[in-house]
Formats: C-alpha cells, structure tokens, sequence
C-alpha cells in the first residue's frame, strides 16, 4: 500500500503543475470564414471560393527528426457554409515513382500509405475530438480520438470526400456535415491540426510542432482553429439507420436441417444538443462485423478480444477506458455476446466543456441454454480538471430478470454491481501521464470488501521514458460484465529506457529499455516476476529491430496445463523458472513486400523449452490488392520431469495458427475480404468471405459467408450466408 500512496502523492503533485500549464501551440490560429459560393467535392481546387480562403503550407517535419521544417510541401485550406466544413489539402511530391498505398479499404493502416490526416477538438480541451483523412488514391479514414490523441477508426459516419491524383502532387478535397460532428453551440475557437505521411521520403510531418515521440494526433499539440463567427448550429439532427437481412445456415455437428431466416432492425441517432447524442437500437445484428484474430493461447487466462460492433463504439472510451489493460470493469463484449439483444438505448456526449456523460441501458433475451432475460446498465460521469486532467465515476448494473426461473443460482447471480472512480493525469505537453483508480463490486453471497486500488505514472520524453504502475485486486472482486481475468493479487510494473540519435545515415536512434514484473498474493508473498532487457534500433528508412532476453518465475495458484490441449494440469504451489531470448523485425512499409518476423526461444513449464516463430507476410498490387500471410508456430518440448504424467515425456507439441487473407478494394466503395484462419489448438479451421459495397455514404449492402471445419480430417463444422442491407436516412 505505501507504494500506491507513493504514486498517488507524485500524481497529486503533477496535478499543481498541470493546473498552471498554458496551450503548447496557441499561438498557431487558422482562420476560417464562409465560403464565398458553391463547393463540389471533385478533388480539384477549382472552386473560386477557395482562392480567397486562408492558405497554411509552413509544416514542421515531425519524422525522422522533429528539429527542422518539412521537405515536402503540403498546403492546407478550409471554408464552411450553413451545412458543411470543407477542407482541400494539396499534397506536392519530391521525390519522382508511385504514390505509396496498400489498398483502397476505408480507415487504412497509418504507416502503410501516403497520406493526409485532419485532427479537431470541437471543446478545445485536449482531450476528445475527431480525425478525418485519405489516404493517395482516395481511401477514406475517420474516428474518435480519445485520451488526448488515441484514435478510434472503428467509428463510422457521414461524410463525402475525393482525390485527385497527378504526377507532382495528389489533392484531397473533404466535406464534413456539421450534423456528423460533437460541438457545442457559440465556441469560436476549436483545437486543430493537419499531418502528413510521405513515405519515399519518409517524412512525417505537422502543421504545427509535435515532439517526435509523439502522435501527430496529440491534442496536446494542436493549433487554433478560428471561426469568423460561431459554426452554425446543425439544426435538426436525427439519423435512423434500418437494416434487412436473410440468413441461411447449417449446422453439421448434430445433423440439424439447415435453416433459412430473415430479419429486420433499426438503429437511430438523435442529437439532444450539437454536442450530446441519443442512440437507440432495436433488433440489432452485427453479422456483418469482421471476425475475431484467433489467437494461440498457451496463457493461463482469458484472452482479451476488442469491440467491433458500432453500436458501442461513439463515446465509447467514457465507459471501457475506466481501468487497466487486465483491469477493465466494463466491457461491452459481456453484453449479447451469448444471447440476443433485445433493445438498447445510448446518451453520450458533452455537457458542457467541463462535463461529459455516458448513459447506456441494454435488454438481452432469453437463450435455449436457459440464460435468462438481463438487462445492463452503466452511468459514466467525467469532469474535466486542470489542463487535461479529468475524473470519472462509473457505476455498472447487472440484473438477472425472471431470477425464479434460474435452476442453478451458483452460476448465474441476481446481480452484480460495481461502483469506481478514476482520476485520470495528462500533462499539457504530454509528457507526463497517470491514473489512480478505485473499484468496488458487489453481489448477492460474495464478501463485497473486496476492492481494486490502482496507479500508474508515465514520463515520455525525447531520450528517456520511466513508468510505474501498481495493481491490487481483491480475490472476491467480480466484474461480470467487465474484463479481469484474475484477481487476489497485487502487480507492481517498473521500467525505464534510454535512446541515443547518432549522426548516421543508417540509425535515427537505439537504446536499452529495462522492465521488471512482479505479482504478489495478498499477502505480500512473491508467486510470480518476470525481467526484461531489451534494445531498440530505429532505423531511417523506417524499419524496426528489437532484441530482448527475460527470465521468468511462477508458482502457480490453480492448476495449470501447459498446453491449454492436453488435459494434464500441473498441480497448484509448483514452482517454475526459466529464462529465453527474442527478437522482433519490421520491414519498411515503402516496399511492394513487406514482413514483421517475431522469435521466442527458452525455458518453459516444467523445465520445458518453448519455440515461438511468427510474423506477417504481406503483398500489395496497389491500390486494389493487398494479399497477407499471418502465421504463428508454438513448439513445446518436456523432457524426463517427474511432475509430469508419461504421455508427456519425451513428447513434441505443435501448436500452428495460419491465417492467409486477401483483401480486393475495387474501388473505395467496393470491398472483398477472404480470411481463413487454421487454428489447431483449437481443431478448427475457419472461413470468412465477406462483401461490402458502400452505395451511398455510410449505408452498405453486404454478402457474409462463413464456414468452419474440423482441422483433422477437414470435416465440416458449420456453414452459414448472410446478405444485410442498410441505409442511414437523415433527418
């Protein structure tokens, strides 16, 4: 506990820091006044109105070195009228070939194509906002930043944009409705910034200086945007979004005749203020969602996969971000993941520039497994503090409904609650960042004294980086609708690294970085640590070397097999130790072929040895194909240990995870996707094809078709097709 009041004491100093600290970049203000005539979004700059717009072009490199201005010309303006924000970037080449782009699939991979990237903050308090962009051939890219400059691209809205590509330069041309924007009615001064990625100079740069060991996306650093007059209210704002679908499926497995369905849902948004939205949903359906990465799990908990389903996904951070990676006390997969959503409603937003609110309440049905109706509900309060600072209270219920009804009480509650707080620490100039948490659960027959108690401190500067966090989880907290795959331990995180900028033509920079792990049961005693050293090398044409060796100590607390295959578990208060080395290699993006290798080699389980190889291979016949290979090969070996049973000795595990996919992008409105994942840890193969063809903006008609199979034998498992259609309609 001292060391959490350590971290709390220097978090609560930094706050004083915090509070008298001023904008970096204030003095850097565009001005923009409305539009002197008609605007078509062609890609071109033709318009008139845009000859009397204000003119930015005066970048500031921001990679490889953050010391100087841009080599590469990029001009910037921007306009609105009564409905629209318009920007047209022109982006001048110096360097003679191709434009750099993997494909045209919408919200693309950053580092992979040339690009242009637009970042506002409607609040302009450093926190929130949004990011629009294309990337050379026309692709489109938007999403949510959150946490001072964390992008969420799996939000997905209404907007309109074109490029037009030449031989010296590529012009983005983009419209934004006010209606698809957050803002509050009479600010005149937003937070703003443009970047720009040209890969074969491999430059990175911003309208405005960010520190190189930063995103462009940081709000910290964003100029001023400077309205003429406050932006137009968007008026009436309401979107209502159904969906139709038919689906027909099969199951093998248990000679089941297939079956054919269809169904209908609606989704709807509703603007309550400019800033704060409503969105209701009835009957939804997420087939269309892309399918999970398989993972191979040789760990002993749950594996964590993230939320795709757009439902969850505006203002989402106001609910998931609340806590830890392993200690998240909302997690929105927990909600009609095994049964059907009924009906939800969603009230999110800002109140004003100090306040936000999250407010969802979801209805699940019934299932045949005899899950009964449930209904979950979760109240996110922030206050914004300082100059990026906040705090947030959450309060999460879960309720079994026609409780009665449940023939086994010990496995499903009447309820479960959780109640936290959270103070969350971002210096003005980024370089300081921290959390303090406290979580407290409660449900019917369990010991509620049981709590979580958190902190954490991050120091990012140009050379050196120091972090610390502390963890402790009381072994009767439950969060059943949150991720946090163990509990009655305590976790203490240190490390520290350094980089070195040589003058070299082949380094920007390589450094040491030095981690040490340790978890403890609540009684202070050690059961488990794990210690790194590792060096880094960055290299100027952008590629990626690490080098790592770790020693590892575990007793464990519960049974264990170490092959999550075999069924043999090592027995609870054994005692292991080993050590391995590793190394990670990421190729150039700028070439046609590109691969990331990773290796493992060492110690395991049991005085077992483990072998990990893996890496992607990827192949692009830009922009209308990119063609990858992901593979992932686990090798156990155990020798003679007398822990282990005799179908275990002298015995070779061989774990693969293959998954080839190739993505069609025909136009940036037409979209194939093949995925086929061969898991054999799993005994499964699967396969995912999937259509999607955008025929207006943000409405999609799509054809899904899965199939799953044994990974023995390739006997078939399931098979299922699905064709939905949906259309957002604006009120």
């Amino acid at each position: 506990m001292n060391l959490f009041r350590l971290c709390t004491s220097t978090l609560l100093l930094l706050c004083f820091h915090s509070l008298f600290s001023q904008k970096k970049n204030a003095a850097f203000e565009y001005h923009i006044h409305r539009a002197d005539g008609t605007i078509k979004i062609d890609g071109g700059a033709d318009d008139p109105a845009w000859s009397k717009a204000e003119m930015v072009s005066d970048f500031y490199m921001v990679l490889p070195m953050d010391t100087s201005k841009a080599k590469v010309r990029t001009e910037v303006r921007m306009l609105y009228d009564e409905q629209n924000m318009y920007l047209l970037a022109v982006c001048y080449e110096k360097l003679p070939g191709p434009y750099m782009v993997e494909s045209l699939r919408r919200d693309f991979n950053f580092g992979r194509n040339d690009n242009f990237l637009l970042f506002i903050d409607p609040f302009d308090d450093l926190t929130n906002g949004f990011t629009f962009g294309s990337n050379a051939e026309g692709a489109q890219w938007d999403g949510l930043l959150f946490e001072g400059g964390s992008a969420n691209l799996s939000w997905d809205n209404k907007w309109t944009s074109e490029v037009k590509a030449e031989d010296d330069k590529w012009t983005f041309e983009m419209a934004v409705p006010f209606k698809t924007l957050r803002y509050k009615s009479g600010i005149s001064r937003w937070g703003i910034n443009f970047s720009r990625l040209d890969l074969k100079t491999t430059e990175k740069s911003s309208w405005t200086p960010v520190p190189r060991q930063f995103p462009t996306a940081s709000l910290a650093y964003t100029g001023v945007l400077v309205w003429d007059e406050p932006p137009p209210p968007a008026g009436a704002n309401f979107s209502v979004i159904p969906y139709a679908l038919v689906n027909t499926s099969k199951d093998y497995t248990g000679n089941k005749p297939g079956s054919t369905t269809g169904d209908v849902g609606v989704d709807a948004k509703i603007a309550i203020t400019s800033a704060l939205n409503l969105d209701l949903t009835v009957n939804p359906d997420f087939s269309q969602v892309e399918v999970d990465r398989q993972q191979t799990n040789l760990d002993r908990f749950e594996l964590f996969f993230p939320e795709r389903r757009q439902f969850f996904l505006e203002n989402g951070d106001l609910f998931t971000n609340v806590g830890y990676a392993n200690i998240r006390p909302f997690f929105s997969r927990r909600i009609g993941l095994n049964t059907p959503i009924q009906y939800g409603a969603r009230l999110s937003g800002k109140l004003n520039k100090n306040w936000r609110i999250g407010l969802m309440d979801m209805q699940t049905n019934a299932d045949e497994q005899g899950t009964p109706r449930q209904n979950f509900a979760v109240l996110a309060l922030q206050r914004q503090i300082f100059a990026r600072s906040n705090i947030t209270a959450l309060a999460i219920n879960k309720e079994t409904l026609d409780f009665e009804t449940v023939s086994d009480p010990s496995k499903i509650k009447r309820y479960n609650r959780n109640l936290g707080f959270e103070y969350n620490l971002l210096s003005a100039n980024n370089i300081w960042k921290g959390k303090l948490l406290y979580l407290k659960s409660f449900a019917p027959g369990v010991d509620n004294k049981d709590q979580v108690l958190a902190a954490n401190l991050q120091y990012s500067a140009r050379r050196w980086t120091y972090a610390f966090q502390y963890e402790n989880v009381g072994k009767d907290y439950r969060a059943e609708v949150g991720y946090v795959p163990r509990t009655g331990y305590q976790f203490i995180n240190a490390q520290a690294g350094y980089l070195f900028f040589p003058k070299s033509k082949l380094l920007i920079n390589h450094g040491p970085l030095l981690m040490y792990n340790q978890y403890l049961n609540p009684a202070s005693q050690q059961t488990e640590f794990t210690h790194v050293l590792m060096y880094r090398f960055n290299f100027q044409n952008t590629r990626q070397l690490t080098v790592w060796t770790a020693r590892d100590y575990v007793k464990l607390l519960a049974p264990f097999d170490p092959t999550n295959f075999s069924g043999f578990n090592l027995a609870t208060g054994t005692e292991h130790h080993w050590g391995s080395f590793g190394g990670d290699f990421t190729s150039k993006p700028q070439n046609i072929f590109t691969y990331t290798a990773t290796f493992r080699y060492g110690g395991y389980f049991a005085d077992g040895r483990r072998l990990r190889l893996g890496g992607d291979i990827s192949y692009r016949l830009q922009p209308i194909a990119a063609i990858a290979m992901s593979v992932n090969y686990n090798r156990i070996e155990f020798d003679d240990a007398a822990v282990l049973p005799e179908q275990l000795k002298d015995t070779d595990w061989n774990f693969w995870l293959i998954g080839p996919r190739i993505d069609l992008t025909l136009t940036n409105k037409l979209f194939f996707t093949n995925f086929i994942q061969f898991n054999n840890q799993n005994k499964n193969v699967n396969l995912n094809l999937r259509v999607q063809w955008r025929y207006s903006p943000a409405s999609d008609f799509f054809i899904v078709y899965t199939d799953n199979y044994y990974s023995e034998g390739l006997k078939i498992r399931n098979r299922a097709l699905v064709a939905k259609l949906t259309y957002w309609w604006n009120g």
